[in-house]
């Protein structure tokens, strides 16, 4: 312990104490908080109440390194001013930051170069003090306080125990440096880790990558591996089959069939038949025999289309399959055994046809074992396009032409269109457009069905004016830039293309607001 030149020793033994019981609650303090700012505070509250200082304020770096931003201060009028910072070199604070340094002021009215720029201070004889804080050679941060005037050796000493003081700050703060990357470095590999994993999951058979389809192949996985029933919930043309099918052949039981029922295209009496079977002469038009469903989807799975028009009949005997595995054909009293994993889909209110005594309560308990909802379309636009190019390859394969691409005035009607009918009316309105684009190579938006051809869907395309006019200047310039684009921005072979002369295309490219300049001058100079 340093001898003091300036006070007696037992004045000096005082004080050396409570420096140490200082430390030792700044320490306590340290270990214990979790929040950095909380932390802080609490510091600047030690040694204000312990070593009479006044205007305790600890600045740390900002992320970009040019300026000092308040941390911790127990005036909140500071800690909220937004000219509350000091930038390299500026002023006395800004000094210690650029020299990691600490500087000593003996009389703050007599400093040209302090600023007082974050508290006011009467005209009390005032001393001021900044320490750095220093992470790894670096300066982070300052420490600075105020205290009553007073001699250089003194001011000298309380800048020591500051120093102190700071030290452990950037101890703190390196720690919490430190933690805080691992836990983001942490985070990015969870995040790709689990994006790696929903990839994994993804059936083959499926296309999205939207959050909501993400969840759906997560379920999807979790299930897969189980005989566990299924219900499938969603708007009709979700994909339900898809789901089903993807359920089964990630299944251990992939190597076995696959029987597809839609229980709403048959009546009550053939839906029973279809089911489990039936013996020759059962009925009228019974002669021969014949294995239902349940029989023929045998250690695989059967996969129930819209239950919810299951007849009050079919659903008791259902319920049996389904509790006991066991099933009789129609006209026959023999129990058969029924080795087969149940998968239902529905696009009806179930909740709703339980209350109106349409459908039994214990049969949806029986099938509702592990839920799947199906977003619509509309809720998960960001898939839009990745159907939409699937589709157009598999269409323009089947018709043997080659589908160059999709204009951005289709792109804008296709996603500001509504899609009531799910991926099935997209596929459908994809295999129209790649019909009637053909010959052309290029989907424009007037090739799209009509009934995409709404107000809302032409005003996504950029036109706000929804006159024929307007329509056919859509189209002029839609074909002009596809010829441009063609022939890399050669006005003159595109005019030839289009039948036109050069001046005309140039006369188009004005009168259109055709951006020539981006789409093609600096394309070209970026190439050069």
């Amino acid at each position: 312990m340093p001898n003091c030149k300036f006070d007696d020793p037992k004045v000096c033994d005082a004080r050396h104490i409570r420096e140490l019981e200082t430390l030792a609650e700044i320490a306590r303090t340290l270990s214990c908080k979790t929040r950095q700012e909380e932390v802080l505070f609490e510091v600047i509250d030690i040694l204000e109440r312990s070593h009479g200082v006044q205007r305790g304020t600890i600045m740390l770096l900002t992320i970009d390194g040019n300026e000092l931003r308040v941390e911790a201060v127990k005036d909140q009028k500071v800690q909220n001013a937004r000219d509350a910072a000091y930038r390299r070199g500026e002023g006395i604070t800004g000094q210690v930051l650029e020299t990691g340094q600490p500087r000593i002021v003996p009389l703050v009215a007599e400093e040209p170069r302090f600023k007082g720029r974050l508290h006011s201070r009467s005209d009390d004889p005032t001393s001021f003090i900044c320490v750095p804080i220093i992470v790894d050679k670096a300066t982070v941060g300052t420490l600075s306080v105020d205290c009553m005037a007073r001699g250089l050796p003194a001011l000298e000493e309380l800048m020591r125990f500051l120093s102190i003081v700071a030290t452990m700050i950037a101890n703190d703060v390196s720690a919490r440096r430190s933690a805080r990357m691992e836990r983001q470095v942490l985070e990015t590999e969870n995040l790709r880790l689990r994006e790696a994993m929903m990839e994994k999951f993804q059936p083959e058979n499926m296309i999205g990558n939207s959050r909501p389809m993400q969840e759906v192949y997560t379920r999807i996985h979790q299930v897969s591996g189980t005989d566990t029933t299924v219900l499938i919930r969603g708007e009709s043309g979700t994909g339900k089959e898809l789901v089903a099918s993807a359920i089964h052949y990630s299944s251990a039981r992939a190597r076995k069939p696959f029987v597809k029922v839609n229980c709403a295209a048959l009546n009550e009496n053939l839906l029973e038949s279809e089911l489990f079977g039936h013996e020759k002469g059962a009925f009228t038009g019974a002669l021969q025999a014949r294995i239902g469903r349940v029989q023929e989807a045998e250690g695989g799975t059967l996969f129930l289309d819209e239950i919810g028009d299951f007849s009050p009949t079919t659903q008791v005997k259902l319920l049996r399959v389904l509790q006991e595995r066991v099933y009789e054909r129609v006209g026959s009293n023999e129990s058969k055994r029924a080795d087969v994993r149940i998968i239902a889909a529905t696009n009806a209110n179930l909740e709703s046809a339980i209350a109106e005594n349409r459908f039994r309560q214990d049969l949806f308990y029986r099938v509702n074992v592990f839920p799947i909802h199906l977003p619509p379309l509309r809720t998960r636009r960001e898939d839009v396009l990745l159907l939409t190019n699937f589709f157009i390859r598999k269409y323009a394969a089947q018709m043997g032409c080659e589908i160059r691409r999709i204009s951005t005035p289709a792109i804008n009607m296709l996603m500001a269109y509504h899609w009531p009918g799910n991926v099935r009316e997209l596929e459908n309105t994809i295999e129209y457009a790649v019909l009637m684009g053909k010959e052309e190579g290029v989907i424009h938006g007037h090739d799209l069905p009509p009934t995409l051809q709404t107000p809302v869907a032409i005003a996504a395309t950029g036109s706000a004016n929804h006159t024929l006019k307007a329509r056919v200047a859509m189209l002029e310039r839609d074909l002009i830039v596809d010829a441009l684009k063609r022939h890399k921005g050669t006005i003159s072979a595109a005019a030839r293309e289009l039948g036109i002369t050069e001046r005309m295309v140039r006369y188009k490219i004005q009168n259109l607001g055709i951006d020539y300049d981006t789409l093609f001058r600096k394309r070209r100079r970026k190439k050069s």
